[in-house]
């Protein structure tokens, strides 16, 4: 079984996506900037339990570390993850549930949220978009982190999951304008949910990082508590995803890194240098 669910993640994540990966930041050569920044507070929003381990655990280990207030929203219960014919959805959804409650107590997360959507079948909907804008106004996060909806393909050999497309889609537009407009889903206003405006987006699983973080103090951190997925999760798929931060941080002054598509929305707007 241990096996199978190694073949799961490197099939998911693919070999293929280290090279792209690698080559698109040793093109870019681009510093880390976001060094000493740290939010006051951050919702992360992915598409399952591990998720977010994956994509953000360095970061968010950093961040609470230093102080800020991290919430996790996890859409759906990842009730379709398992190979045993004796599992249940319902068992299943119990399981990750208390494994993703472990992984994020060893980052030192404070809130969790479970949206109990159905794993799989994940679809952007204005009721998708709805629920994480409840979620945003009721937190009221300096940042929020999720997928980056545009990046369907990483290469030839990896697909990216339709859920993660979708939470990621629905997060950017729940952020972007529902949770800012007063107008938009007025029935919040009635729940004593006041529109909020959030300053950062980070998008992680991106073509088109733009800021990266060092996680190298952190790296003990991220792998244990991928290891807190032990239904999901191996030791295999904990050292490539260390791997795949050594790859990350090509081209930056240390060693192990995350990134992130990084949005602004508290800057003045810029002209386009045309020269």
């Amino acid at each position: 079984m241990i096996q199978k669910r190694r073949a799961r993640v490197l099939g998911r994540m693919g070999f293929g996506l280290l090279r792209s990966i690698g080559q698109n930041w040793l093109e870019k050569q681009m510093p880390s900037n976001v060094e000493g920044y740290v939010p006051e507070s951050a919702m992360v929003v992915v598409a399952h339990p591990d998720d977010a381990e994956f994509m953000v655990a360095g970061t968010v280990a950093k961040w609470a570390r230093a102080g800020t207030e991290v919430t996790y929203v996890v859409v759906t219960k990842g009730d379709k993850g398992s190979e045993d014919p004796e599992m249940t959805p319902q068992r299943l959804t119990e399981i990750r549930e208390a494994e993703q409650r472990a992984a994020g107590a060893i980052l030192g997360v404070r809130n969790f949220e479970f949206m109990g959507y159905e794993d799989g079948y994940l679809e952007h909907t204005l009721k998708l978009r709805r629920d994480i804008t409840r979620l945003v106004r009721q937190y009221r996060p300096e940042v929020v982190m999720c997928f980056d909806p545009t990046n369907r393909f990483f290469n030839d050999y990896y697909a990216n999951h339709p859920d993660h497309r979708a939470s990621g889609d629905a997060t950017v537009d729940a952020v972007f304008p529902s949770a800012r407009d007063r107008l938009t889903f007025p029935e919040l206003l009635t729940e004593g949910l006041e529109p909020h405006k959030v300053k950062q987006l980070w998008m992680g699983s991106t073509q088109n990082a733009n800021v990266w973080v060092d996680i190298g103090d952190v790296l003990a951190e991220k792998r244990a508590a991928l290891l807190a997925h032990p239904s999901q999760l191996d030791e295999g798929a904990a050292e490539f995803v260390v791997t795949l931060a050594r790859w990350a941080a090509e081209g930056q002054d240390f060693e192990y890194a995350e990134s992130f598509r990084r949005i602004l929305f508290d800057q003045p707007r810029m002209v386009p240098d045309r020269e």
